[in-house]
């Protein structure tokens, strides 16, 4: 007789077996490497590796040496998540010198000579790249890697970045490059399980990125920020580290603790040092035609408030309104601050410095490009 369902088992109180209690998963690594003002991120599970950004054109030889401080002699991965400097620089001095068998970038390009300098070599190698389809999985070692962004092609490069989820057991990692607000708008709803316990900080800790929503959806335990002391974009903001303090998120920083280091056993997550307890924002320098439009805006959230409600110094009354030169594309048509990335990755041909106003700018036909919002 074929049997019924009261004539089964019940499973769901069924006692785990000694084997499921003991699992045995392979030791991994997460370095969060000191490379100043920017990101790169070696992950070691089992006898494989995976670098996440190799920092800035000058960090190239510290990164391959730190790879080969930490025994790795090949790269399973490369993860180069958008095409800025800070996080593709010392990519090309990576791809030359180690054996790397997938290579992953995001599909927003430029015309520059750091990036150009990196597809040559990769040309030159051999290889191929790829960016990767949202939801798809990779494993390295006993871990698995989620791909969470990008969810569409975004105007600027920060949003284009790849995002990626590891999982080693019960122990989550989540990195999403520099992901602004507009980017995890996107991550949230795509439906992908987005629990993390440690939180690589969006954008070097800046108030673009980790947004209230997206850390909602994290819900971490902990938070690194990979950025440098004194650094022009005033990285981290004070806002951010609120947020972090305000939900007990605990903090590592680079620029105050050096390179970071977090172990996982598939149960438990420890580091090589203890959280930060310095909750200082980074601090704001002087504004000039050249700042980034990051400072502009604590400038002129520090003239409207006192000193101990933003955390930042006072701003002298004659810094508070710099004057500014906007650059046109007059190929796009999008305006830039100068200090913007894509003003480099312009064609000279296309390229025209105004000071007119925005309201005029935009009279003419012109659009800000997506970093130079107001």
């Amino acid at each position: 007789p074929i049997p019924t369902v009261s004539d089964l088992p019940d499973i769901s109180e069924a006692p785990q077996t000694e084997a499921d209690q003991t699992k045995y998963y392979k030791p991994m690594e997460v370095h969060f490497i000191d490379v100043g003002e920017a990101d790169s991120t070696l992950i070691i599970c089992g006898e494989e590796a995976m670098l996440i950004d190799a920092g800035t054109p000058d960090m190239g030889t510290a990164v391959r040496l730190y790879l080969k401080k930490q025994n790795v002699s090949k790269l399973k991965y490369l993860l180069l998540t958008h095409s800025d400097k800070d996080h593709i620089g010392g990519a090309a001095s990576v791809v030359s010198n180690v054996p790397i068998d997938n290579l992953f970038m995001c599909r927003y390009e430029k015309d520059n000579e750091v990036y150009l300098n990196l597809i040559n070599e990769i040309n030159y190698k051999n290889m191929t790249w790829s960016t990767p389809d949202v939801g798809i999985e990779y494993t390295l070692g006993d871990a698995s890697i989620t791909v969470i962004a990008p969810n569409r092609e975004y105007d600027n490069p920060n949003d284009s970045s790849i995002g990626v989820v590891i999982r080693h057991g019960a122990d989550s990692f989540i990195f999403t490059g520099d992901a602004e607000t507009p980017a995890e708008e996107d991550i949230v709803n795509n439906g992908l399980d987005l629990s993390a316990d440690v939180y690589k900080a969006g954008h070097h800790g800046s108030r673009t990125a980790s947004s209230d929503a997206f850390l909602d959806k994290i819900n971490p335990e902990y938070a690194i920020i990979s950025c440098e002391t004194d650094n022009k974009y005033g990285h981290p903001h004070f806002e951010v580290l609120e947020k972090f303090k305000n939900r007990g998120i605990k903090l590592y920083r680079t620029d105050k603790q050096g390179t970071i280091i977090a172990y996982s056993d598939g149960k438990d997550i420890s580091f090589n040092i203890d959280p930060s307890e310095d909750w200082e924002p980074g601090a704001i320098v002087e504004s000039d035609e050249s700042a980034s439009t990051q400072v502009k805006e604590a400038i002129a959230e520090a003239s409207q408030a006192p000193a101990e409600e933003t955390g930042d110094r006072a701003i002298p009354e004659e810094e508070e309104k710099p004057e500014i030169t906007y650059v046109l594309n007059t190929n796009t048509m999008r305006f830039h601050y100068p200090s913007c990335d894509s003003v480099n990755d312009m064609k000279e041909k296309n390229k025209q410095e105004v000071t007119l106003s925005r309201d005029e700018i935009v009279e003419q036909g012109y659009k800000p490009c997506g970093r130079c919002k107001p």
